[in-house]
């Protein structure tokens, strides 16, 4: 290790390393690549800051001007990446180390002029940095190391292609360390892929999980779900705790419920902008806020100093997410815990999720109100403000509270005003018997059958309140139930049977339809279980199980014997009699001319020449007169309007006697007002112009 790194690990206050640290600072790992797996909270940050110390400083104490990268960190997250960077600079700051961040959701022009005055180590989210390579805005031609921190949950938030694609424009000679909570096979084929024969890493705190978190799996009914959480919060009174939940709608309805309690709550979800989510971690830094709830992914890889509780509101989705979660906290040698609040219907799954985890959790239920209450009250006994000695400030206010009040009164008003600064517990429904009970053995029983089976809608749960309530029995008093196609089967225990027949009393039809008899037997003696097997016959026919004759084959026949005999001519049913002859009209020959393929034969006759229909009449048609010739047109008298002129055809707006063309009682041409009535500006000056005058002015355009 460096000199100036262990004098700052002596500034900063630390006496002894953690086993993942003293790992990676082997000194025959000093230019290895590192592929290191450690539990959450082991010191992984300052471990692979340790790691890279002679690898940047080699020879020498400090750093030369700041130029070009030498190392890169990336983490999967902003908050992990600031948080890396403020770990990286106190450890480097006696080096005179320059450290820059490329992460999300910040000013990309002032990360970009950062890297232009330069920097010995960049920590960087992987979206991000890949912006700054693809612009250029980053030289890698100088690297030296690559970390990749938290690289399974890099790999979880679909940053595999943003990896590759950083890990290719990086130097070939550079050293690569990962460092992950899990090493699963995504991570040991990237391992495989971009390190060079890497050296695995594995400490002996990751044998034991979290042998410094107690685990608490601790039982709610449905609805006190979000009770218990008040309650948890209540009995531990943590300086500091993170409450998780699975979406950013549960996060803002349990964040908006311990407002409104009294809590000081902050969120921290992906909706949330950088700089609130900045704000946020320094309010639970700084003691303005107690109580932070996340999700998954917001929360992943902060230290929050004095963490002490971990509430899992919602489970998590396996048992790598609850490591994570859990791992927040008993961080560097601390205590911790983690609850787990469990419903009825999660019980499965939170015994799955820990059984995976290889944790023993501690089961029980939540806290009530009343040892709420309780620990509120030795909380306040032990409170070191009792054994302060009073100050010459507080003396003359104290003389006058001792004699007014007698001590009786003054310890009564102390213990409402320590009540009201806390937020008031929750009363929560009685979950049941939360341990397991083993079903103990069914020992000695007889059989019955019930006519009717499957094909009748016969079920389990409807049977068994039949056969209780008709012969007196519990639910504990029958067995197994047998659900067969035409009968079922049910089990009672033996020492009840003669109670249940005399209860009958020579019933046995318990309800109509279903008739109740004994069966020696049983279901697997009497009839087979249902399915494929219990409908197939037990030898299949001849037909069926005999060979099928092979086909010939026309490529090996001999040439002397066909392979397939011609199929004899059909009969023609005219000849044999069986059809007469037809006897219709007589058909033409085939068309040559691609028409109808029979065709009537007709006289010729003009074509569209059909007889006129006229009331009656005679039915041929008069002969057609040819129409008389068109008188010339005379285009210089007036009384041919303008219009009609430029068609070339005559005015026929006008009727033979000076009157418009009617039918009926409308005119034709609305456009031809009767002569000396015009109606319109347009039809005044054709009036005009018909009688030789001249037309209105036109105004200039």
């Amino acid at each position: 290790m460096k000199k100036v790194l262990a004098d700052a690990l002596a500034k900063r206050g630390y006496t002894d390393l953690t086993p993942v640290q003293k790992a990676v600072t082997a000194e025959e790992l000093q230019d290895c690549d590192l592929l290191v797996s450690a539990q959450t909270g082991s010191g992984k940050t300052v471990g692979f800051g340790l790691a890279l110390g002679q690898t940047l400083l080699a020879d020498a104490d400090r750093f030369d001007r700041a130029d070009k990268p030498l190392a890169m960190i990336i983490a999967p997250t902003r908050e992990l990446a600031l948080q890396v960077k403020r770990e990286l600079a106190w450890l480097y700051a006696e080096a005179g180390a320059v450290l820059a961040s490329c992460v999300g959701g910040m000013d990309m022009r002032d990360e970009r002029r950062a890297l232009d005055r330069g920097a010995h180590i960049v920590v960087a989210t992987p979206g991000r940095l890949r912006d700054h390579i693809m612009r250029g805005s980053i030289n890698l031609t100088e690297l030296r190391a690559v970390v990749m921190d938290e690289a399974d949950e890099m790999l979880d938030l679909g940053f595999r292609e943003d990896l590759e694609f950083i890990l290719d424009a990086t130097p070939q000679s550079r050293r690569t360390l990962m460092f992950s909570a899990t090493v699963p096979v995504a991570i040991a084929k990237l391992a495989k892929s971009y390190q060079k024969d890497a050296v695995r890493v594995t400490t002996l705190a990751e044998k034991s999980q979290h042998s410094d978190i107690e685990y608490q799996a601790l039982a709610v009914a449905p609805r006190d779900a979000e009770n218990a959480i008040i309650n948890v919060l209540r009995f531990h009174e943590s300086p500091n705790a993170l409450v998780f939940a699975n979406t950013r709608a549960m996060v803002n309805r349990i964040t908006t419920r311990l407002s409104n309690r009294g809590f000081s709550v902050v969120s921290l979800s992906g909706e949330l902008s950088q700089n609130e989510r900045t704000h946020a971690l320094q309010a639970m830094r700084d003691g303005r806020a107690r109580i932070c709830v996340a999700t998954d992914v917001a929360a992943r890889g902060i230290d929050l100093p004095n963490l002490d509780l971990v509430v899992h509101a919602e489970l998590p989705t396996n048992h790598e997410t609850l490591l994570h979660r859990s791992g927040r906290t008993g961080r560097a040698g601390r205590k911790g815990v983690s609850v787990l609040i469990v419903p009825p219907a999660a019980r499965k799954k939170a015994e799955r999720i820990l059984n995976f985890a290889k944790l023993k959790a501690k089961w029980g239920v939540a806290p009530s109100a009343d040892e709420v209450n309780a620990r509120d009250e030795v909380r306040m006994l032990e409170d070191p403000v009792w054994s302060e000695p009073v100050s010459e400030g507080e003396a003359e206010t104290v003389d006058k509270l001792v004699a007014r009040y007698d001590t009786r009164q003054i310890a009564a008003a102390y213990l409402r005003l320590y009540r009201t600064r806390q937020s008031a517990p929750e009363e929560l429904s009685d979950p049941g018997d939360t341990t397991p009970k083993p079903r103990a053995p069914f020992g000695p029983s007889a059989w019955f059958t019930v006519t009717g089976g499957r094909a009748a809608g016969a079920e389990p749960r409807r049977l068994l309140p039949m056969i209780c309530k008709a012969g007196g029995l519990s639910k504990d008093d029958i067995g197994a139930i047998r659900i067969r196609d035409d009968i079922s089967y049910v089990e009672i225990k033996k020492g009840r049977v003669e109670e249940f027949l005399k209860a009958l009393d020579g019933r046995m039809e318990i309800e109509a339809g279903a008739i109740l008899a004994p069966s020696e037997k049983g279901p697997d003696q009497d009839a087979p279980r249902a399915g494929k097997s219990a409908h197939r016959p037990a030898h299949k026919p001849a037909h069926k199980s005999a060979p099928r004759p092979q086909k010939p084959d026309a490529k090996n026949a001999p040439t002397s014997e066909p392979v397939r005999k011609p199929r004899a001519p059909k009969p023609d049913p005219v000849e044999t009699g069986a059809l007469k002859p037809y006897a219709g009209r007589p058909r033409t020959e085939k068309p040559t001319n691609n028409k109808a393929r029979y065709e009537k034969p007709r006289e010729d006759k003009p074509k569209f020449d059909k007889p006129k229909r006229d009331s009656g009449k005679s039915s041929k048609s008069a002969p057609v007169k040819p129409k008389p010739a068109a008188a010339p047109i005379d285009w210089n008298d007036s009384s041919v309007s303008r219009r009609k002129k430029t068609s070339g055809r005559p005015d026929l707006a006008d009727g033979p006697k000076g009157k418009p063309k009617t039918f009926g009682k409308k005119p034709i041409n609305k456009g031809a007002p009767a002569a000396g009535k015009p109606t319109s500006k347009k039809n005044k000056a054709r009036a005009v112009a018909a009688k030789g005058g001249s037309s209105a002015k036109k105004k200039p355009r």
